[in-house]
């Protein structure tokens, strides 16, 4: 098998400037990412798509490799990761290398450990599935949310009112910390969500969107306390 994990870390980071390599709890936040595909011992290559060179130099001091930078098309707000990816293979299959799967591990992840991706892909190739989502069960059921309607609050579905939450079907969402696929699924399928994907069910102590400074500071709460607790 020949596998890559590829990094995504575009240069702009309009909520928390830098926001790929500012510092996380004494490391550049993008290195956390970097040393777990490294650990991991499950890539033979290791790289960081970027536009932008001090985060290429970043990464290249931690170990990763930065053969090509990301293009302009690639480089903007609204660019999707999977059209990231994309690009990324097509790079290297125009210099002769192809990869039986790929893992898409986000800069800002540093709860991805060597071992959460081994175990991860240990479940993929042994689940015989096409492509694997870490996924967090939502801590609040969604089936008895609120909405709000002329100024007045009301049950998005009344029907569940008063019903526990325990006999709730639980519901999950994208946990952002990575995806591992098979590459030839991405071709096929086009999509980081195929028909037959596994479902990596991650603790809720160990997952935090950081998009402003008061989730990066939560963030870092969580991170000190999974580490101490190894």
């Amino acid at each position: 098998m020949s596998n890559i994990a590829i990094i995504t870390a575009r240069g702009g980071s309009k909520r928390i400037p830098r926001k790929n390599i500012k510092e996380f709890c004494g490391m550049p936040i993008i290195a956390y990412s970097i040393e777990a595909a490294l650990g991991s011992g499950l890539f033979d290559e290791v790289m960081v798509s970027t536009d932008d060179e001090e985060i290429a130099e970043i990464a290249r001091k931690y170990g990763a490799q930065v053969p090509f930078l990301r293009s302009s098309e690639m480089s903007g707000d609204f660019a999707p990761t999977i059209d990231v990816v994309k690009e990324v293979l097509e790079k290297y299959r125009e210099s002769g290398r192809e990869f039986d799967y790929w893992s898409c591990i986000y800069p800002t992840a540093p709860f991805v450990t060597a071992e959460k991706l081994r175990d991860a892909y240990k479940a993929l190739t042994e689940s015989g599935c096409d492509a694997l989502v870490p996924v967090v069960r939502f801590s609040f059921p969604p089936q008895r949310c609120f909405v709000v309607g002329d100024g007045m609050l009301k049950y998005k579905w009344p029907e569940n009112e008063f019903a526990r939450s325990q006999d709730l079907e639980p519901f999950y969402h994208d946990a952002g910390q990575f995806y591992m696929q098979k590459a030839d699924s991405l071709q096929k399928k086009k999509t980081l969500v195929p028909e037959r994907t596994y479902a990596f069910i991650v603790d809720e102590t160990e997952v935090q969107d950081i998009d402003n400074p008061d989730d990066w500071v939560i963030a870092e709460l969580k991170y000190r306390k999974m580490t101490e607790n190894r």
